[in-house]
């Protein structure tokens, strides 16, 4: 008897089909895309279309006709898809600072040491 596959986290379809796209030569029909991420797997078709489809209205990958089908192709990594949805949460909140704020104090100390090296690199220009 085989084993169920555990389901995957929020948004790590997204990843992988993104880290998919991003290192294929030239654009992939969904076809493609489903054998890469999960050859031979329960991973089913629809669900890559569905996926795909979401993220080209999110401007996360490109999409041209080729027939009866579409190609797809990066925009996006997966490191540039997380950072647009926090991004997108921020925007949506009606106090960024409180948010921020409750953010941070939720990092632990290695991230917390990472943004703030990152907030370093990148000095206010005002």
């Amino acid at each position: 008897m085989s084993r169920p596959q555990p389901r995957r986290r929020p948004g790590q379809l997204e990843a992988e089909i993104l880290t998919v796209l991003g290192a294929a030569a030239a654009p992939l029909t969904p076809g493609e895309v489903r054998d890469r991420v999960d050859p031979g797997g329960p991973l089913s078709y629809s669900a890559v279309v569905t996926t795909l489809t979401r993220l080209h209205a999110r401007g996360a990958v490109t999409r041209e006709r080729d027939g009866r089908a579409f190609r797809y192709g990066a925009l996006s990594d997966p490191a540039g898809l997380v950072a647009g949805r926090i991004s997108r949460l921020l925007a949506a909140g009606p106090d960024r600072a409180s948010v921020l704020r409750r953010f941070v104090s939720s990092l632990d100390e290695h991230d917390e040491r990472l943004l703030r090296d990152l907030l370093r690199e990148h000095p206010d220009e005002d």
